[in-house]
């Protein structure tokens, strides 16, 4: 019968006006450090309803892996946007491109998404014993790791051995951070310089160091998931994100019966992620879409998303304290929304490079 069959024609023509045109959806990689793993898997969902024609694969790694594995094409699979914990790794990876092949890695210049700080975490006993006055100093971690049991420097004996963590510095953003950081502290000086790294007490606070850190994480969200299965007994006290240690504070509290507290640093030391849409093997449709997903990152609703996991806002209008569920209302004990100390950029990448080769070095 003919109604049958119009009928059949206009409901393939609207299908036709409404199907997706071949070649319109597109599908991007995003390698992260491993820190954005819980928001940005939130936001994929998100962003992929409001995006039906873009497919979002998620990738992590430590954030100094991303540079090498980039550079080197070390990865199976190709990435459209790179998101290191520290936006310096990127102008990083831009010298080297260049280096090797006389033109711009990325489609234009790298965006800001979240930004957070290094901080220590303690389990409260321990901090007090280690830090009489509540306030961090490297001084006072580094005569622990030295003495390497707690009743040599006035803890409990029956806490047994003295263990620090972090991650390995070679890898990863935090553990470059850390060891920075301290060698600025022993070397006594304001700004740290590739020169310092020649004075004999910061030589021997990376053999100090890495002879007491046994296998060191890779990325800071691995570490501090191994910090709360391990507890007191067998972990001490980290270096980590301000982030991630206000995210999993209450998982710390359900496993071990008392969560960690956070100690600020001072100074400390800020760092940004920072996303970049990469040239090679990335077409014009597929950076367009990469655009669309970092503005949607960018814009205030999903920032509050990225607060709401201990980030602090790239948007000066969105509040720490007044976004739903954020943990700075949580009275997560020493966290501060506003900390007293000197926050600082990252170091100079002369500076990192130098920690990557005396931590290889040290034995």
């Amino acid at each position: 019968p003919k109604p049958l069959t119009s009928l059949a024609i206009i409901i393939a023509a609207t299908g036709l006006a409404y199907a997706p045109l071949p070649g319109v959806n597109q599908s991007i990689t995003i390698v992260s450090g491993s820190e954005l793993q819980e928001p940005l898997k939130l936001l994929e969902t998100r962003f992929e309803q409001q995006n039906p024609s873009i497919q979002i694969n998620l990738e992590f790694q430590g954030s100094q892996d991303i540079v090498n594995n980039y550079i080197d094409d070390k990865n199976d699979f190709e990435p459209t946007i790179l998101i290191p914990a520290n936006g310096q790794l990127l102008d990083e990876l831009g010298q080297r491109w260049q280096a090797q092949h006389s033109t711009d890695p990325f489609y234009e210049t790298p965006q800001p998404i979240a930004k957070t700080m290094l901080v220590a975490i303690s389990w409260p006993e321990r901090a007090q014993a280690l830090f009489p006055g509540g306030k961090f100093q490297w001084q006072r971690l580094e005569d622990a790791v030295a003495s390497g049991s707690w009743d040599k420097i006035g803890g409990n004996s029956a806490w047994g051995s003295f263990d620090f963590v972090t991650t390995d510095p070679t890898r990863s953003n935090s553990g470059q951070l850390t060891m920075s950081l301290w060698s600025q502290s022993e070397a006594n000086s304001n700004t740290l310089t590739p020169g310092d790294f020649g004075k004999d007490n910061v030589q021997t606070l990376f053999g100090l160091v890495k002879r007491s850190v046994y296998q060191p994480p890779r990325s800071t969200d691995v570490l501090l998931q191994e910090f709360i299965t391990r507890g007191p007994n067998d972990a001490d006290i980290a270096t980590v994100y301000e982030s991630i240690a206000l995210h999993r504070w209450e998982q710390s509290s359900a496993t071990q019966g008392q969560p960690y507290q956070i100690l600020y640093l001072d100074p400390t030391v800020e760092t940004v992620s920072t996303a970049a849409i990469v040239r090679r093997d990335v077409s014009g449709g597929e950076a367009k879409a990469a655009r669309e997903l970092i503005s949607f990152l960018t814009a205030p609703e999903q920032q509050a998303v990225f607060v709401q996991h201990g980030f602090r806002s790239m948007n000066t209008k969105v509040d720490l304290g007044t976004v739903p569920n954020s943990p700075w209302s949580k009275n997560i004990p020493g966290a501060m929304t506003d900390p007293t100390g000197q926050v600082s950029s990252p170091p100079d990448r002369s500076v990192v490079e130098e920690v990557v080769r005396q931590w290889q070095r040290a034995n």
